[in-house]
């Protein structure tokens, strides 16, 4: 859908919910003062039933952006409307946060119900944020080939090939006609997601290759798949490879799908673009969150407290690090009382130090998720961003050299400026090379709080050079 139209169905739900009114109290007759709860305020019929029918004719995915762009209240009274059986697909396409707040407004009946209704690769998926009696309850209602599915799917590393994989696929012998091949797929009421080519296996299961629909369309009925059958996959994954590398594959070669086999070649699974997108959406969503020191995603309709829970591990270590940049400053005091124009110039050394070392650190990370950038590179890329700082440094340092100079007359002071600038650049440079490759050697994510550990040394840096050399050179 485009996003003009979500935002055209967004508003219309909106209008339906301001035409909401307040339930008379059983108790008093009347409102007491303040705000009433959502939970206590209705639609009139004719206003719930145009919701109702509007979030009915809306895809999962629809709702679930809906329901996160709604205050708590509003949303549970939305959520409430949503067809019991699409609850399981919509829980699915809600980010995490807000789906932990509609799982607490579930009995443990409709989560079990909600569950139920879908394959055991999406169960997987949520799984983690159900109530351990949901999730057993459901496994007890499946079967034991959806059990060890389940099993198989839930054993694996999140960030790997065999936690983002489907087990819904369409396998094929290859001594078998295209003809028999076509009467089989019209068995099918609809062929799973993504399905471009079929997989060849044998009687044990194994991949012997892959039959592309596009091939079984083209080619002579009468001709076996043995005959027509690209013998060699373009590519195939096992479930423990890590999920980045597979996506990059996608990218590379253009892919639909992919077989998924274990050490015995034997197919298990399958690899789907939607999977793939899914993947990279959440992890670039994780590394925004990260880089600005968040350590999860947030509803943005949180409560306070959950809110400064989620964001005060590095409000504080910033804070920290802002103390120390005031020491800094402190201890240069005498210096700013002689040279005024010291502390209106000092906050650009530092701002400019700042903004080049997240530009660089953000360029690093972005090379380490997509796999161009090894541990043994980070001399090279260390001499690189050098001297791209030294050429920043001495043209924007004396551009900004000469005008402080123009503004204060003094050849001295300009001289400081351009030196500083070009100082805090390099020190900006060193630092957003080697925090992301220190923290992936030490297994840590490169991109937690980079931008929080950059400012805090350009700051710090910024200011003692700046002043440090003022102090030696100006007074």
């Amino acid at each position: 859908m485009h996003p003009d139209e979500l935002q055209q169905h967004l508003r219309e739900v909106q209008e339906l919910l301001a035409g909401a009114r307040p339930a008379e109290d059983e108790e008093n007759g009347d409102r007491d003062g303040g705000e009433l709860s959502f939970a206590l305020v209705l639609l009139a019929p004719e206003r719930a039933d145009a919701l109702r029918a509007r979030l009915d004719a809306l895809h999962p995915a629809d709702i679930a952006y809906i329901l996160e762009a709604l205050p708590l209240e509003e949303r549970r009274y939305v959520w409430d409307l949503v067809k019991a059986e699409r609850d399981g697909e919509i829980l699915l396409e809600v980010s995490d946060a807000v789906r932990e707040s509609l799982i607490e407004t579930m009995a443990p009946h409709e989560l079990k119900a909600a569950a139920e209704t879908l394959d055991a690769d999406e169960l997987a998926d949520l799984a983690p944020d159900l109530p351990p009696e949901v999730i057993q309850d459901v496994f007890q209602s499946l079967s034991n080939d959806e059990r060890e599915q389940l099993r198989a799917a839930m054993s694996y590393p999140e960030d790997s090939v065999g936690a983002l994989m489907d087990f819904d696929l369409v396998t094929v012998r290859e001594d078998v006609t295209l003809e028999v091949v076509l009467r089989y797929l019209r068995r099918f009421d609809e062929l799973p997601d993504h399905t471009d080519k079929l997989f060849v296996i044998d009687r044990e299961e194994r991949l012997m290759g892959i039959l592309t629909l596009e091939t079984l369309l083209i080619s002579d009925p009468e001709k076996q798949v043995s005959e027509v059958m690209r013998r060699e996959p373009k590519i195939s994954f096992s479930p423990d490879d890590d999920a980045g590398d597979a996506t990059q594959a996608f990218e590379r070669y253009d892919l639909v799908s992919a077989p998924v086999v274990d050490r015995g070649n034997k197919v298990i699974g399958r690899l789907t673009v939607g999977d793939v997108v899914d993947f990279i959406r959440e992890e670039s969503e994780a590394e925004i969150l990260s880089h600005a020191g968040l350590r999860e995603e947030e509803d943005v309709f949180a409560s306070v407290w959950d809110s400064v829970k989620n964001r005060w591990a590095w409000l504080a270590i910033n804070l920290i690090t802002a103390f120390v940049a005031s020491r800094v400053i402190g201890a240069f005091e005498g210096s700013i009382e002689k040279l005024v124009a010291l502390a209106a110039l000092m906050p650009i050394v530092a701002g400019i130090g700042g903004n080049s070392g997240n530009q660089t650190i953000t360029m690093i990370v972005r090379a380490i998720a997509v796999g161009q950038v090894e541990e043994s590179a980070m001399k090279r890329l260390l001499k690189k961003e050098l001297g791209v700082a030294l050429c920043n440094g001495v043209i924007w340092g004396g551009i900004l050299g000469a005008l402080a100079w123009q503004l204060y007359g003094s050849v001295s002071l300009g001289l400081v400026m351009t030196a500083a600038m070009t100082l805090n650049l390099l020190l900006a440079a060193c630092a957003g090379v080697l925090i992301p490759i220190m923290r992936q050697r030490l297994g840590a994510d490169p991109a937690i709080g980079g931008s929080v550990m950059i400012t805090a040394l350009t700051d710090s840096g910024g200011f003692f050079i700046f002043l440090g050399l003022a102090t030696l050179f100006l007074l």
